[in-house]
């Protein structure tokens, strides 16, 4: 029997300003801080946002940025990244639960082990993945870059990549490489349905199919692009197609229709009648919980220095090999 548990009837919710947007731009000038947002975040957090971009953006964005806080709205290891390249600054995430389905699949003592058996192998790691991952390897990707990096290594340097299988499979046929590949998967990606897409390209022929490679090979396949989110959305700005079928987080919708006001997107659907397109970790975030996290300069994201300094070498290799 499971008993829900209620609020101490002395407990009070926290007082919020009536204009959230400008409470918090008031808290960036106190605090000199910069607030980083994933696509995927919800449209108020985007629309608040300093910088909105992928992982490799994000990346460059808090490596390079002068502010004394950083507030990342996204996920656990988004926000972990930040604070590897930015021991001093303090960095802030909205919800410490906002972690990554994907990133849970890869547990660092499983992967230590299947490092441990194939010994030899150079460990290229997807950013989407703890900061412990990111210590074992030798060079941290993103969805824009996982190809370019691949490339760069020697043909006879054996590969693991981990942690998505899907991605690796998508690098394997871009670059004809042999990957050892760890069989993780993001939940969101991986609950497109085939049929429903294929069933809205018959409502909309004029529509485009355009996926993210984490997405499986039977939706990947019904797509004229795949890119990371930042080339799907220079890609629906430049395409002269006036629709788009969108197979990754609906919330890159919300800034492909900014910036292409004139333009039809229709987010893919998932598998089932939920909101599983949604990213439940990423709606985590909310603006109240943004503000608060300003005003309470917490909950703030700290590591132990030895996974810090050990994390942060792939991640330069993978700025290094980017620019």
């Amino acid at each position: 029997m499971f008993i829900t548990a209620l609020p101490p009837k002395n407990s009070l919710a926290p007082i919020l300003p009536q204009d959230l947007f400008e409470a918090i731009q008031a808290l960036k000038q106190k605090l000199n801080a910069i607030i980083l947002a994933h696509y995927y975040q919800d449209p108020d957090i985007q629309d608040v946002a300093d910088y909105i971009g992928d992982s490799l953006e994000l990346s460059r964005k808090a490596a390079n940025t002068k502010a004394d806080v950083i507030v990342f709205a996204g996920v656990h290891f988004m926000a972990e990244t930040a604070k590897i390249l930015n021991p001093d600054k303090l960095v802030l995430l909205p919800d410490l639960n906002a972690g990554c389905s994907l990133a849970d699949t890869c547990p660092p003592d499983a992967f230590a082990a299947f490092k441990a058996a194939h010994p030899g192998h150079l460990v290229v790691s997807y950013i989407n993945c703890s900061a412990e991952i990111k210590a074992m390897s030798d060079i941290i990707c993103t969805s824009s870059n996982a190809v370019k990096i691949v490339r760069q290594i020697p043909e006879d340097q054996p590969i693991i990549f981990a942690p998505d299988r899907n991605l690796g499979r998508y690098v394997m046929e871009q670059t004809g490489r042999d990957l050892v590949i760890w069989q993780g998967a993001c939940i969101v990606h991986e609950n497109f349905s085939e049929k429903k897409i294929v069933q809205l390209k018959i409502e909309h022929p004029e529509a485009e199919i355009i996926a993210h490679p984490e997405c499986e090979p039977p939706i990947l396949r019904h797509a004229s692009y795949i890119g990371s989110t930042t080339a799907l959305l220079k890609y629906s700005q430049q395409s002269p197609n006036q629709a788009f079928i969108v197979a990754t987080e609906p919330g890159i919708i919300h800034q492909m229709q900014k910036q292409a006001p004139d333009k039809h997107f229709i987010a893919a659907p998932p598998m089932s009648s939920c909101a599983c397109n949604e990213c439940p970790y990423m709606r985590l975030n909310t603006l109240d919980k943004l503000y608060l996290a300003m005003k309470n300069r917490t909950p703030e994201i700290t590591l132990p220095e030895e996974i810090r300094v050990a994390a942060l070498r792939p991640i330069q290799r993978m700025l290094e090999m980017s620019a």
